[in-house]
């Protein structure tokens, strides 16, 4: 997560989140050549143009050092499967590889972003509070749809699954808050990365990278360590991990 020196992820109105320098967003991709698979919330994949794929070719092959697979998977949170069928994501959609000369090559892609995320398969996962009706139009937008809790995501379970049935060992999860949020109060934090970009957003509504209910009591908070903590420029890259 990026966020401002007065510990904000938006602006109250959520119509800026994107404000981390390009060294910032290169750590992001390194950071995703390092998971099996990225997730993220509805909110955020509904209101930003991010694909959640691999990136560029150099880290696709740092991928491939790392002994992942070259395209990671992308997960979807959404407990009531409210989701917008018109987001950037769903327009890079899922393409099987096919065979090319003495090596396997990407179907031919449409946009120009197509060949960083054509071989990411989309999972969506989403709660008994999606109606039949919406959980055939998701089943339209992504790869596979896991209903994991009745009325809220069941994260333990959930992670269980995709373990089990998708080999995921490692997930990077790319907010929003109230995922952020739910992943703590679960206990699956194993580590935060956090970068405190030169900034002030105030206003009492603007999201913080957890929001949701959160802890009514210290006893009760996530705790982390300071792992490490660098200087790059006018930002701060810190490393936490659970205590």
């Amino acid at each position: 997560m990026a966020m401002t020196a007065d510990g904000k992820i938006a602006t109250a109105n959520r119509a800026l989140s994107s404000f981390g320098s390009p060294r910032d967003h290169e750590h992001l991709l390194t950071l995703r050549a390092t998971a099996d698979a990225v997730m993220s919330g509805a909110r955020t994949v509904n209101l930003n143009k991010i694909n959640l794929g691999p990136g560029p070719e150099k880290f696709r092959r740092a991928r491939l050092r790392n002994g992942l697979a070259e395209f990671n998977l992308r997960i979807i949170v959404s407990g009531r499967g409210a989701l917008n069928p018109h987001a950037e994501i769903f327009q890079h959609r899922f393409e099987p590889l096919k065979r090319g000369r003495g090596r396997e090559s990407a179907a031919p892609s449409c946009g120009a972003d197509d060949s960083q995320v054509a071989n990411s398969p989309i999972i969506i996962l989403t709660t008994q509070r999606a109606a039949t009706a919406q959980l055939k139009k998701l089943r339209a937008l992504a790869d596979e749809v896991k209903v994991c809790g009745k009325t809220e995501i069941n994260f333990r379970a959930a992670l269980r699954w995709l373990r089990a049935h998708r080999g995921v060992k490692r997930l990077l999860c790319e907010g929003g808050a109230e995922l952020n949020a739910a992943l703590f109060r679960a206990g699956l934090v194993d580590e935060l990365h956090l970068t405190i970009c030169p900034h002030i957003f105030g206003g009492r509504a603007a999201p913080t990278i957890a929001e949701g209910r959160g802890f009514a009591k210290l006893a009760n908070a996530a705790r982390l360590q300071l792992k490490s903590a660098r200087r790059v420029g006018a930002e701060m890259f810190l490393v936490f991990a659970r205590a």
